[in-house]
């Protein structure tokens, strides 16, 4: 939402450098790559209702903040900490979703779930780019202080505990206190995933450890998460230079051109909606085929032409710009960028799920890092990228990185996928 009230931002701080202004925006991201490393095993330990409420009271606490800056280094302290507390559901909740389904049922659930974090960014400058325009830059930030505030509110009642060792570690406890002493010699009841040295100490120790060992240690982790790095840069990239090719070379107003966001949109929700009605059965068909043995690889079909379609819409939009051509091209490369993330996304998240499901909110995290630092980065070079190379040359290189990174990803992973869960100490 902060992205098209950026100009307005910057003329009451006067700040003039390009970049200072597109980290506006894009330090609510930087947040995202720290904030999961911590609040995933977090909730590993204290259970995911908890953690998300606390976290998303936190985000709560610093948006509403952000309203009140009164110069830059405020907003963007501001900013990032309120990004700290918003990146809990980034890794927890996958985690959540791996609790409450089965492999063969969660498909659909990771895909939904997996479009809210996307389609986001989208309604987000469209409401943005119209609140500013009709009242101020700090409006934004209330407004989405006092809707988080009604699903803070509704969290309180209707979020349960879904973490399965904790669950037990719960249902263990009250057996044990309800146990006659008298009558019971031995009182040992313990869940199946009790460990002997059971010290806040050893626990936090290790589970801290983990989201860093899976990055440094899973090729799977590394390989996926690198991938979905670029995707999300390039999602953000877009997210940030819509605003400057629809006002900058088209000359709309800030309004009209925030509705652009729509084509993303689209693009965003069909591909969505087509992969959440398709990815179980796929997931269905290959295990029937497989003897009845479910593999996290069946999650990875809808892979394939989505690595097409994300640097095929990059190109569209790239020499659509550059020609000056009717708006509705560039739109239409933008839907398709739109279409291509999302179908990655969604494949990638049910994998990693599947793969790493007792330790899905360690495993989620690690690969959320890499994600969001690109989500940061990519927006800061873009102006610089498309002023010396121009849409069409940069957005050209953005399709080829694309290709060479992305096309191969399904195949490795179709071909080597079980080898390498198989040399895991995490995966299943």
């Amino acid at each position: 939402m902060v992205a098209p009230a950026t100009g307005q931002l910057a003329a009451d701080f006067g700040i003039h450098n390009n970049v200072i202004v597109a980290l506006t925006t894009s330090i609510f991201v930087l947040a995202f790559a720290i904030g999961p490393l911590f609040l995933g095993p977090m909730s590993e330990i204290y259970g995911r209702s908890r953690v998300l409420q606390l976290a998303n009271l936190w985000y709560l606490a610093w948006n509403l903040g952000c309203g009140f800056a009164q110069n830059e280094n405020q907003l963007l302290a501001f900013r990032f900490l309120a990004g700290l507390g918003g990146s809990a559901p980034l890794s927890i909740g996958g985690g959540v979703l791996g609790d409450c389904w089965r492999p063969e049922e969660r498909g659909q659930a990771v895909a939904l779930y997996s479009l809210a974090p996307l389609i986001g960014p989208v309604i987000g400058p469209i409401t943005g780019a119209w609140i500013s325009e009709r009242s101020t830059w700090r409006w934004v930030f209330w407004s989405t202080s006092i809707v988080d505030a009604i699903i803070q509110f509704m969290g309180l009642f209707f979020l349960q505990e879904t973490y399965a060792p904790l669950l037990l570690e719960r249902k263990a406890n009250k057996i044990r206190q309800s146990m006659d002493e008298e009558k019971v010699h031995y009182k040992e009841v313990r869940s199946m995933f009790k460990e002997d040295d059971r010290s806040w100490q050893a626990i936090m120790s290790k589970a801290l450890v983990r989201p860093f060992a899976l990055f440094f240690r899973e090729p799977i982790v590394q390989l996926l998460g690198l991938y979905m790095a670029y995707m999300y840069g390039t999602l953000y990239l877009f997210l940030t230079t819509i605003p400057s090719i629809f006002e900058g070379v088209y000359q709309q107003p800030v309004g009209i051109a925030g509705l652009h966001y729509i084509a993303l949109g689209v693009g965003l929700t069909v591909a969505a909606q087509i992969n959440a009605r398709t990815l179980d059965k796929f997931y269905v068909h290959f295990k029937s085929k497989n003897g009845g043995v479910g593999r996290p690889e069946f999650r990875l079909p809808a892979m394939f032409p989505g690595t097409f379609l994300l640097p095929i819409g990059c190109l569209i939009t790239g020499w659509t710009v550059q020609a000056h051509t009717h708006w509705i091209a560039p739109d239409i490369g933008i839907a398709l960028v739109g279409a291509g993330t999302i179908l990655n996304f969604q494949c990638i998240q049910t994998y990693v799920v599947d793969a790493f499901t007792l330790h899905a909110a360690s495993a989620l995290a690690a690969v959320s890092c890499l994600r969001s630092l690109a989500g940061f980065g990519f927006p800061l070079f873009a102006p610089a990228m498309y002023s010396a190379l121009g849409f069409g040359k940069g957005d050209t290189i953005l399709a080829v990185i694309a290709i060479v990174i992305g096309c191969p990803a399904p195949w490795i992973f179709w071909r080597y996928g079980e080898r390498l869960r198989n040399a895991s100490r995490y995966a299943r």
